[in-house]
């Protein structure tokens, strides 16, 4: 007897369903499992005094209960996982180069920082930590984006006849005083402005700043163990110091923990930060 066509098409996705379940939901489960299980691929907890304290796979942060650095330690880089590296939350800030005004607001829940804002103010925090230039293109002296709205007489054209410093907020001094002879006004918060022209100015920084790019930026999982060489070599003098120890015993450590590139062409150097701070504590 030959079955209705509706019941052959639910039998035939029952079949699908089933082989598929046993597939992706059974046998693949295990091949990973097993695989995690060869030697070299199963020693990502690491510990400190017989008790684990993370994993040499996923970065953390070591900051005290107010989020400041402490300073005897390596930091790692930003992370936009959660609070901070939280394996549950993994995710990038979805921000991108082109994100450059501030939302300024006298509400904290509605005002937001842009990218570049946040790499500039970033930037300047660190170089403060390491005792560096944290100065960078495109930013202002108080660690905002260096960003001008201008508004022009024909709309993107013609003379220009009102200019405001976009992510510096009243009553702060805007970064320059005149822009091609205007009068340069501070942005008043909780104002949406339209109808300017977007003018990043790039400001007298070195091309090549003294903070690294990842002390700057979040990974794009926001769990990235390992900083930049320059980074680490960065931090290299204050960790020295704030140990007690002699700058070479400390970089000698960094060399130590310092990976090449994966396959030995994909990506860049890196240092485990959470490797190389509890070889310091055994230090």
């Amino acid at each position: 007897m030959r079955l209705p066509s509706w019941i052959g098409q639910h039998l035939a996705a029952l079949r699908v369903l089933l082989v598929l379940t046993a597939v992706l939901g059974l046998a693949y489960p295990l091949l990973i499992t097993a695989v995690a299980q060869l030697p070299g691929l199963h020693r990502d907890l690491l510990e400190k005094d017989g008790r684990a304290v993370g994993s040499a796979l996923v970065g953390q942060s070591f900051t005290d209960s107010d989020g400041k650095a402490l300073v005897q330690y390596f930091q790692s880089r930003p992370s936009a996982a959660g609070d901070g590296y939280d394996p549950l939350s993994t995710s990038a800030s979805n921000l991108g180069p082109e994100d450059v005004v501030d939302t300024l607001s006298t509400d904290a829940e509605t005002a937001s920082q842009s990218l570049l804002t946040q790499v500039c103010s970033r930037s300047l925090a660190v170089g403060e930590l390491e005792g560096a230039d944290g100065s960078r293109p495109y930013c202002t002296p108080d660690g905002v984006g260096a960003v001008l709205g201008v508004w022009h007489e024909d709309g993107a054209t013609g003379r220009i006849t009102r200019v405001v410093s976009l992510n510096q907020a009243c009553p702060a001094s805007p970064f320059v005083t005149t822009y091609q002879g205007v009068k340069v006004e501070c942005a008043e918060p909780d104002t949406g402005y339209t109808g300017y022209v977007t003018t990043p100015v790039r400001g007298d920084a070195p091309a090549d700043p003294q903070v690294p790019a990842d002390a700057v930026t979040a990974s794009a999982s926001g769990l990235d163990p390992q900083i930049s060489v320059a980074y680490a070599d960065l931090q290299v003098a204050r960790v020295a110091r704030e140990r007690g120890m002699q700058t070479d015993q400390v970089q000698k450590l960094v060399d130590e923990y310092t990976t090449g590139r994966a396959l030995g062409f994909i990506g860049e150097p890196g240092v485990n930060v959470l490797e190389l701070n509890l070889a310091l504590d055994k230090a």
